[in-house]
């Protein structure tokens, strides 16, 4: 099982791509704003190379989150090749290998992790922060929605 780099990094840049849409004003970006207490002002003066910066090195980890079979690596504590593997681990990829490597797959796991995850952790925080619904779904849809696109890029491309 190999990763391809390629398909980490075109994931990694959907938040970005999805993030100008949907904090655009045609979609999320004015409810957002208000939800959020910014301003365009605020918004101007930021560092915005900086944010774009951190954004993708962040999205590249999760990239890698949405990798499928990980948990297959992780018996055996990193790559097949450098380490003797177990009868059991040859044996399951040799049943399983690529079997669930398909678009369609991953984009199940990226919905998956957004809702069981992303909407939890930012629900909770939300609410912490005395956040509006609106302000916490549109965040939570966003990472959903970004998680399912990224997932079936990574599971896809094999």
């Amino acid at each position: 099982m190999e990763f391809n780099v390629y398909a980490i990094l075109v994931a990694a840049i959907v938040p970005l791509v999805l993030g100008f849409l949907w904090y655009s004003p045609v979609l999320f970006g004015n409810v957002w704003m208000r939800e959020s207490g910014l301003t365009e002002e605020k918004i101007k003066n930021s560092n915005m190379l900086l944010i774009f910066g951190v954004s993708f090195v962040l999205s590249v980890l999760l990239a890698f989150f949405t990798i499928h079979q990980t948990g297959a690596l992780g018996m055996i504590g990193g790559d097949p090749k450098a380490v003797d593997v177990l009868p059991s681990y040859q044996a399951f990829i040799d049943d399983y290998g690529t079997n669930f490597r398909t678009f369609k797959h991953g984009a199940l796991h990226g919905l998956l992790a957004g809702l069981f995850i992303v909407l939890p952790v930012i629900g909770i925080n939300g609410m912490f922060e005395q956040k509006s619904w609106k302000h916490i779904l549109i965040g939570a849809g966003f990472w959903t929605v970004a998680l399912t696109i990224m997932g079936a890029i990574i599971c896809g491309w094999v």
